[in-house]
């Protein structure tokens, strides 16, 4: 790390692990994510989930909500929409412009539609034998129908079917945002705490 920083630009790292060091500067204290182990079978995948968040998941798939692929052209409707909620909720993200020049062939795009619109869209990017959750949204009607819950299930198994063995569902914050951390969680998604925000000093 301390080679690339010699290109000039100042370099500052988030590291998979814990690194330390001469010209290793922590900025910031470690962040956790959620990922989420793929390789079971699914059933085992499901009976490792939250007594809540299984029940939930099989209330919704009742209601007949379910989850189809989508095209890719659905991407920038997705952009929009999840602006709009973020604007609305306070949130951060990155812009949608990142998500444009992602590569198409990485991007995976699941939705629920009713009444001839799609209510509910999750966009996911492929990596390897990883995946990570990248964009979402919902309308009040998929909220009310628990449809999150039915797109993140079938786009893990569509995922794992693909070959994906870990699906990363990003960052955990008890503090701003309990309600989603326990969301994730309750997938049966275990806690890692990544290294700490670093600046890299030449060397």
């Amino acid at each position: 790390m301390r080679r690339l920083a010699r290109l000039g630009a100042a370099l500052v790292v988030m590291p998979e692990r814990a690194v330390s060091g001469l010209g290793i500067i922590p900025l910031m204290t470690p962040r956790h994510v959620a990922l989420w182990d793929l390789a079971a079978d699914p059933a085992d995948l499901r009976r490792a989930m939250a007594g809540k968040w299984r029940n939930a998941l099989a209330a919704a798939e009742r209601r007949g909500v379910g989850a189809v692929q989508a095209h890719l052209r659905a991407l920038p409707a997705l952009i929009a929409a999840e602006a709009a909620q973020r604007s609305a909720r306070g949130y951060r993200a990155l812009p949608g412009a990142f998500t444009q020049a992602l590569p198409e062939q990485a991007l995976r795009l699941w939705q629920w539609r009713q009444g001839g619109r799609a209510r509910a869209m999750m966009c996911f990017v492929r990596h390897g034998d990883w995946a990570t959750y990248h964009l979402g949204h919902a309308d009040a009607a998929a909220r009310a129908a628990g449809a999150h819950r039915v797109l993140l299930w079938q786009a893990a198994l569509a995922l794992r079917a693909e070959g994906v063995r870990v699906l990363d569902l990003g960052d955990i914050n008890t503090e701003d945002a309990p309600g989603l951390a326990r969301f994730k969680l309750g997938t049966g998604a275990a806690l890692h705490q990544l290294g700490p925000t670093a600046l890299v000093l030449p060397g």
